[in-house]
């Protein structure tokens, strides 16, 4: 399922991060295909345990799939 909002004309699609560096942001999928959604992501973010240029993994929840999990950082 995607969580969509409308804001004025656009629509946009997105998960919510929970745990880890980037807890409880929304991420923007906008436009991906389901199965890149099905894979998660690896956004980078400079809070990571790698510091700047690291990456923070997340991927769906088996049970909501609006909800990535984190799974960990990455350099």
């Amino acid at each position: 399922m995607v969580v969509v909002l409308r804001l004025g004309d656009a629509s946009h699609a997105y998960r919510e991060l929970v745990g880890g560096p980037l807890d409880g942001l929304l991420l923007d999928v906008t436009g991906r295909e389901e199965d890149a959604l099905r894979e998660g992501a690896a956004p980078s973010t400079e809070i990571s345990a790698h510091g700047p240029g690291g990456r923070a993994v997340y991927g769906p929840r088996a049970a909501d799939p609006r909800f990535w999990d984190w799974q960990g950082d990455t350099p």
